[in-house]
């Protein structure tokens, strides 16, 4: 993927522009980077201009060292679009990146068509102890990547997902990667302790339950069954309160089944946005 660089909101982003078609923008996690979409951008390209981009102290982004508020995260999104000369378009995040589509779309409806939610929370209540375990865990990728990757594993996938992955270590999974492409990705991440804390703050009084209701956007929210780090039950309500919303729950699946179950999940946003 050709790197691209924009300054906005008083930072450099990095993003990438894949396909052509009706516009999609992609927002990664918490501690993340636009690779983590590659699962979705190989088949969503072929259908949509899918533009993937590194939030703020994330990947080759600039990382400033200042707390971060999800409505800075929002508007650095707001920024991009502009700079890009797309006035609306599709809107997709998972995770933390789902909470920052929805500040986006409560501080600026006009420019959203339709928003994918992807296991995410409408409070940011479990923030402290994501951030504190994610600094934990990032110092321990340094030292020993792979017992990481590991750990991590428990909280990310379904133990039938781990087991394959234990048993095929060569297999290339949905012709996409192999479990030492996963183990290295981590080795890979330049996400310092500084910036993890700085994203972590984002989390910090984030609560978007009381304006969901004002939404008149089509919204599709994907859970997991077994999400270990944000537990689907908030999402649930999230599908009761906005108006025009559909809620599909993945099966034996956890926090990170937009890899481990990258064409289920791929097919279901294919049929939302075409429909």
């Amino acid at each position: 993927m050709k790197e691209l660089f924009t300054k906005v909101n008083g930072i450099n982003i990095c993003y990438t522009v894949n396909g052509e078609g009706e516009p999609l923008f992609l927002v990664h996690g918490y501690g993340g980077r636009k690779e983590d979409w590659i699962p979705q951008i190989k088949t969503l390209k072929k259908y949509y201009k899918t533009i993937c981009f590194d939030n703020r102290c994330s990947g080759k982004s600039q990382h400033p060292n200042e707390l971060i508020t999800m409505k800075m995260f929002a508007k650095d999104l707001y920024e991009l679009m502009k700079s890009l000369n797309i006035n609306k378009a599709n809107v997709a995040g998972r995770s933390l990146g789902g909470m920052i589509v929805q500040q986006f779309i409560i501080d600026y409806p006009e420019r959203v068509d339709k928003a994918i939610l992807i296991n995410t929370n409408y409070s940011g209540e479990m923030g402290e102890i994501i951030t504190a375990t994610t600094v934990e865990s990032a110092t321990k990728e340094i030292k020993d990547p792979e017992r990481a990757f590991w750990d991590n594993a428990m909280l990310l996938y379904h133990s039938k997902f781990r087991r394959e992955l234990k048993k095929n270590p060569d297999k290339k999974f949905y012709n996409l990667f192999t479990l030492q492409d996963l183990i290295k990705k981590l080795e890979e991440n330049n996400a310092s302790k500084e910036d993890l804390i700085n994203q972590g703050h984002a989390f910090k009084n984030f609560n978007s339950l009381s304006q969901l209701e004002h939404i008149q956007n089509q919204v599709l929210l994907i859970g997991a069954s077994h999400d270990r780090i944000l537990p689907n039950s908030q999402m649930y309500e999230m599908n009761d309160v906005i108006p025009n919303s559909t809620f599909r729950l993945i099966k034996k699946a956890g926090h990170g089944s937009p890899l481990s179950r990258a064409p289920e999940i791929n097919d279901i946003i294919i049929e939302f946005l075409n429909s």
